[in-house]
């Protein structure tokens, strides 16, 4: 039986006031709390519906936009640390004791900074096409930054950036992402504008920089971890993670072949299913 993307679809924004901005949200499902942080130039609508519908299965998963970003106002802040404490403050906003943190892209920055600020509000990080804290070795591709930075993207674009072109089953699943995230249709976000992409290179530039030791902070915890990454991710490399695989004390990695930088959008059912079970067969505990 197909899954229903009515929750996905239909759940309205909602809005809470945290002290320098006020934050939109969506919460669908029911169950334990899973924080999802978004991309470069991600919104609410930017989250595939099937994905979200999946995880809404098991999980309550609020979807927000940071401060200055959509339809959330403030400032959209410009430092790893101070993304972290927005987040913080909009689980307090939400009451929200522990959640299990997660992030794609430019989100994975922002998830896994907080989980090494604030421990003792995760119960287990998601890290989804990503970067490690710190400096990696293989930058991101030029075919990146050439489909990024447009004033506007297109769906060839997406193909780019969060598919794999070469491969005939992943282009076959962008043209289905595609055509579901355009199924909303009323209580839309808003766009992210040019003026504000230096906002997220200046976050991006302070998680390298690392100066609050998040790199070591985060995996040699006892918060479990669990990686999933294209085999070709063209703006994080999946390269950049081998080092921490041997060292990493509570981290999963999984590998999706022919695969880019959106794999939760190529497969949604599948890494919503890894996910499920990763949460139900790992707990914090002292290493």
């Amino acid at each position: 039986m197909a899954i229903s993307l009515r929750g996905a679809l239909t759940a309205p924004t909602l809005f809470a006031t945290i002290s320098n901005a006020k934050i939109a949200y969506r919460s669908i499902g029911e169950g334990q709390p899973l924080i999802l942080c978004n991309r470069f130039r991600g919104t609410l609508d930017t989250w595939d519906p099937l994905f979200i519908s999946h995880l809404a299965k098991s999980f309550q998963v609020v979807l927000f936009d940071y401060p200055g970003v959509g339809l959330s106002q403030g400032l959209h802040q410009t430092t790893a640390e101070l993304l972290a404490k927005n987040l913080k403050e909009f689980m307090n906003a939400l009451t929200l004791q522990q959640a299990i943190i997660g992030g794609w892209s430019y989100g994975g920055l922002v998830a896994q900074s907080f989980t090494a600020l604030y421990p003792e509000l995760v119960s287990h990080l998601l890290v989804l096409g990503s970067n490690p804290p710190g400096e990696n070795a293989v930058p991101p591709e030029q075919v990146f930054f050439d489909a990024a930075l447009k004033p506007m993207n297109d769906f060839q674009d997406e193909l780019v950036l969060f598919f794999e072109p070469a491969s005939v089953a992943s282009v076959s699943a962008a043209e289905a992402s595609h055509q579901r995230l355009a199924l909303r249709e009323s209580d839309l976000d808003i766009p992210v504008s040019q003026d504000q992409f230096n906002n997220y290179f200046l976050g991006g530039a302070s998680f390298k920089e690392d100066l609050h030791g998040t790199r070591e902070k985060l995996y040699q915890s006892d918060t479990p971890v669990l990686v999933v990454m294209g085999d070709h991710d063209p703006s994080f490399a999946i390269e950049n993670w081998y080092l921490l695989i041997k060292i990493a004390k509570n981290m999963q990695f999984i590998v999706l072949p022919q695969t880019g930088h959106g794999p939760h959008h190529q497969h949604p059912k599948l890494i919503a299913g890894y996910i499920k079970k990763f949460i139900s067969c790992t707990k914090k505990h002292k290493m």
